[in-house]
């Protein structure tokens, strides 16, 4: 049930939400840079080493329509602490592998569980979460992703210095075991509800086909952008000749950058309305996605990276809220699944689509053709997107 405005509390969602999900994130977040060298200690080649690392978001993928039912049958509040479990289930069969299959198992089984942790989560802020906070509370929970991304690899790189490579792996347990703890030890009754009537998915996607056809598209295109930016930086930076460590001391900067918005771009939804956010997020990045040619150096580089991040972070948690803002209320996890599959989707679409491209032709191309369709997102938001007055009258 949604709190009165005047009443509600973001600071409410500390213990139940955020920080079982930086907990849950950054325990993902820290085996992502290692899951390659694992694979290759066991004898992977590279392109094998790649395909095991990519099982992460496969997994996802695939758990995103599965977790609906789930949540449904569940509630979100058991759902997260089962895909917390579930998750250090997946970490630890990859931490114990003795075969590469068994690796690709587990790391398979992690993204599963993040699909299901990821829409339980999502369900819930949507239900709870007055429309006069949502952006605030999306926003928040964007830069968690953010702030995990970022303590992830760190505490990871730590436990490789002091241990070893695989001692990573059991980083990532003990986070998402901390992350079920902590959901347990927070009882909150609006997280027990399961979904109300029967479940249904086909139906409830037929119902709301106009939304997910418009918005759910633009934001998937926002996601494409969002997830070519991510694997692009890095790419650009090898096709101009900097060193890794000039390429992380970038991306480094941009990421503070990044993570600094995160409250602002609340703010701003909460106040002047979500096309604030939307439309120059997405077209920030498209435009960006065009301008890499002009990156010769490092100089230009971190130029870019900078303007790439503050699009970037202006955006913090806008595709989370317009999956919120059309949600239907009695079948919420049913739509937020199939939203955030065309969502993941696209975002495991970018890179093999920059990779393919800039195979017979260019990686210049490969960016750009990512721009171009996140111009075509921005023109959606445009025309889709309701103004603030079409809202307050709705």
């Amino acid at each position: 049930m949604v709190a009165k405005s005047a009443q509600y509390r973001v600071s409410g969602l500390i213990l139940p939400v955020y920080l079982p999900s930086l907990l849950f994130t950054a325990g993902e977040m820290a085996l992502i840079p290692t899951i390659p060298a694992m694979a290759e200690s066991m004898g992977a080649g590279i392109a094998l080493a790649g395909i095991i690392a990519g099982l992460l978001m496969a997994g996802t993928v695939a758990g995103d329509l599965p977790a609906a039912r789930l949540v449904h049958s569940l509630g979100e509040r058991q759902s997260m602490i089962v895909a917390a479990l579930v998750g250090a289930i997946g970490i630890l069969t990859a931490a114990s592998s003795s075969s590469l299959l068994q690796l690709a198992a587990g790391i398979f089984i992690l993204g599963a569980a993040a699909a299901v942790f990821g829409l339980a989560r999502h369900s819930y802020l949507t239900a709870v979460v007055p429309l006069s906070h949502r952006g605030r509370a999306l926003s928040i929970l964007g830069g968690i992703f953010r702030a995990g991304g970022m303590l992830g690899p760190l505490i990871g790189a730590a436990a490789i210095s002091i241990w070893s490579l695989s001692a990573v792996f059991w980083v990532g347990v003990v986070l998402c075991a901390l992350a079920a703890l902590l959901l347990g030890l927070s009882p909150d009754d609006r997280l027990e509800t399961a979904g109300e009537g029967k479940f249904t998915m086909f139906q409830t996607v037929r119902d709301n086909r106009k939304g997910l056809a418009t918005l759910g598209v633009a934001s998937a295109l926002l996601a494409a952008a969002r997830a070519a930016r991510t694997v692009g930086l890095p790419l650009w930076a090898l096709h101009i000749g900097l060193d890794p460590a000039q390429t992380s001391l970038v991306l480094g900067i941009a990421g503070a950058v990044d993570v600094a918005l995160f409250y602002t771009s609340g703010q701003i939804i909460d106040r002047f309305g979500r096309r604030w956010v939307a439309i120059p997020t997405t077209a920030g990045l498209g435009l960006t996605m065009l301008l890499f040619v002009l990156a010769t150096d490092a100089n230009t580089f971190l130029a870019l990276a900078l303007l790439m991040s503050l699009a970037n972070g202006l955006g913090s948690g806008i595709i989370m809220l317009i999956g919120a803002d059309l949600a239907p209320p009695k079948k919420r996890s049913e739509f937020l699944a199939a939203f955030r599959l065309i969502v993941d989707l696209a975002s495991a679409a970018a890179p093999i689509t920059i990779s393919a491209i800039t195979a017979v032709s260019s990686l210049s191309l490969g960016l750009g053709t990512i721009g171009l369709a996140a111009i075509w997102g921005t023109a959606l938001f445009y025309r889709h997107l309701p103004r603030p007055s079409q809202r307050n009258s709705a």
